[in-house]
């Protein structure tokens, strides 16, 4: 069975990487969503709540797996019983922060396979970074995040 990791903090998770797992789930047997425990990202949601979000807007694929790590991706992915990971590549600036962690991840783990994939058309300028942002100056985020994220983000706002 082959097994890719996902990871990224997913705080939130959007539009973008949702396709990005929609095709990784074709390509692979099982894609497992990592979602990193990350404090110095200041995360609008709790690891938790980004679990629930994930598994609430992927519940339509059947061979996937949501789940929270805090240790070193080759290590997790290892644990997983994987080789590869999954990385979205929007821009060059983009592409050469993840070559860089490719390499590394292979120098920890000979072996370990970076999968890089492009967003689809229209998909590209969407980071839960900008989602945040335009959300907390109260814009308009429903074309960028799922339905289930729109309320969690709109519910965390209120507060």
């Amino acid at each position: 069975m082959k097994t890719v990791i996902y990871p990224g903090t997913f705080n939130p998770i959007t539009n973008g990487h949702i396709d990005l797992v929609e095709r990784a789930a074709k390509l692979f047997d099982k894609v497992v969503i990592a979602i990193a425990y990350s404090e110095k990202k200041q995360p609008m949601f709790s690891l938790e709540q980004r679990i629930t979000l994930c598994e609430q807007a992927l519940a339509h694929l059947d061979n996937i797996e949501v789940c929270g790590f805090s240790e070193l991706l080759v290590d997790f992915a290892r644990s997983k019983n994987s080789q590869f990971v999954l990385r979205g590549v929007r821009s060059m600036k983009d592409f050469e922060y993840e070559i860089q962690m490719a390499d590394m991840n292979r120098a920890m783990s000979p072996g370990f396979e970076t999968i890089f994939l492009t967003p689809a058309d229209g998909l590209s300028y969407i980071s839960s970074t900008l989602v945040r942002e335009i959300a907390g100056m109260g814009g308009d985020v429903s074309n960028f995040v799922p339905a289930n994220v729109l309320g969690a983000l709109q519910q965390q706002l209120d507060q």
